[in-house]
């Protein structure tokens, strides 16, 4: 065992970690199967063995895959789960029960992969890039090592091209279509619900809770071609909404097979009875036609504990500081809504940072108007946006409107922490603090604030 250990390439979990996390500079982003097919070949494609939910859309996949976890896990079933990005530490983007995967177990896998990546380094396609090795290690935890019964499976940017689509999976899951990577994904939102239907697999159900007849009619005929049943939010399925607190709120599900009342979630904003529903209309194909066992007390308890961190979650109550990542348009009308409807406050102040791929005016619109003092910070993060840039836009869109009542610049977020709390923000029991943007930012406040330290964020 030491002579092993000595001879692999990596002696540490830390170690493995700082070599995965080390690619995304230096290798970035670079769309496609190939890399990861073969790379999954050489390790005799451990992922066949697996049944995956696979989940894709701009806002509300990991809420989504949330619900799916807590869900099965309370009906006996063992659940992998693996989202991105993460928001204190690389290992919780790879849970099996709820779990993070084990420093021994990355380690070992790691160790396994090294070999294989460099040997795919030296051929035309060249060096696999972080998120590939990253899908890559969930697939060996998964199909070789801890063998759960589902894996709810969430892809990092768009669909059709992301690694996660390497997989089959028995059902389907988009949430919805929105404004983020462009850059990357194409020009107008039809261009995105087409990369997104690339998870649409022939004969694999799909589920959407997305609204937009011009973006529905895409999936619509990505699912024809490959007859695959489809599960639209306000034609197979609909919820209706029911009372609503800062800590709870209730919805009834109706669906085509069944009808399900007084369901409570305690995750908030009126978005995530959305994604609520889209969990549930997933269950129920999954129950119908896969055999799964769910009990209705056991539905009512998952989708009740279900938590996501960094999505609306207010983290502490004196002052109240509540942590929200919405890094795009649609995530920012979705916060502000919220602002509006769920939550009591004299005050409203709001501390921001974004990255300088998003669509940021179209983002401040939704929220600038109801913001008495901003505080506009960078995130620690080697891509980002300067804070001086993004307060032009804030202040080109004051004079339009009036609001914020200030804007303050301040690009380190631990000062600029301290100015939203302190008396630069009139704080008060009547005063709401929002930290939102990037979720490179979120995952430093929140664990500056719940720990004392910083986080180890990134994808």
């Amino acid at each position: 065992m030491n002579d092993e250990r000595q001879t692999a390439p990596f002696r540490t979990a830390a170690d493995a970690v700082e070599w995965i996390t080390g690619l995304m500079p230096v290798v970035g982003i670079r769309p496609g199967l190939e890399r990861m097919n073969l790379l999954m070949e050489r390790f005799g494609h451990p992922h066949r063995r697996l049944k995956f939910i696979h989940v894709a859309g701009t806002n509300g996949k990991g809420s989504t895959c949330a619900f799916l976890t807590q869900v099965l896990r309370r009906c006996g079933y063992d659940v992998g789960t693996f989202t991105s990005p993460y928001l204190t530490s690389y290992s919780n983007r790879l849970q099996y029960n709820e779990t993070d995967i084990p420093d021994e177990t990355l380690l070992e896998l790691a160790n396994r992969i090294k070999p294989e990546a460099d040997a795919l380094a030296e051929t035309e396609w060249g060096p696999p890039t972080m998120f590939e090795v990253t899908t890559a290690l969930a697939l060996l935890y998964y199909g070789t090592v801890a063998y759960p019964d589902y894996v709810v499976w969430e892809t990092g940017m768009g669909g059709r091209l992301d690694v996660t689509n390497i997989v089959t999976p028995v059902v389907s899951v988009i949430t919805n279509v929105g404004h983020d990577h462009m850059d990357m994904l194409g020009p107008t939102l039809e261009d995105i619900a087409r990369e997104k239907a690339g998870i649409i697999k022939p004969g694999v159900p799909v589920v959407t809770t997305e609204l937009r007849p011009e973006i529905v009619r895409i999936f619509r005929e990505k699912a024809e071609a490959g007859r695959s049943t489809l599960y639209v939010l306000g034609e197979q399925f609909q919820y209706e909404s029911g009372a609503t607190s800062e800590t709870e709120q209730a919805f009834s599900f109706f669906g085509p097979f069944r009808d399900l009342p007084e369901l409570t979630i305690t995750l908030s904003g009126a978005h995530q009875r959305k994604n609520a529903a889209a969990a549930v209309m997933t269950l129920e194909v999954l129950r119908q036609y896969y055999a799964l066992i769910v009990e209705d007390a056991d539905l009512a308890e998952g989708l009740r504990s279900a938590a996501w961190p960094g999505r609306l979650e207010l983290v502490s109550r004196q002052p109240r500081i509540l942590l929200d990542g919405a890094h795009n348009p649609e995530g920012m009308e979705a916060l502000a809504a919220a602002l509006r409807d769920v939550y009591k406050y004299d005050r409203l102040n709001v501390m921001m940072a974004m990255m300088p791929n998003k669509n940021h005016e179209h983002s401040l619109r939704h929220i600038l108007p109801m913001v008495d003092l901003l505080v506009i910070t960078e995130p620690d993060f080697h891509k980002k946006m300067n804070a001086e840039d993004l307060a032009e836009v804030a202040e080109r869109l004051r004079k339009e409107t009036g609001k914020p009542g200030g804007i303050v610049v301040e690009p380190d977020w631990r000062k600029a922490l301290a100015l939203l709390t302190g008396p630069e923000g009139g704080s008060s029991s009547g005063t709401l603090h929002v930290v939102t943007g990037t979720l490179y930012l979120i995952a430093d406040v929140r664990s500056w604030l719940l720990h004392g330290t910083k986080s180890e964020k990134g994808w």
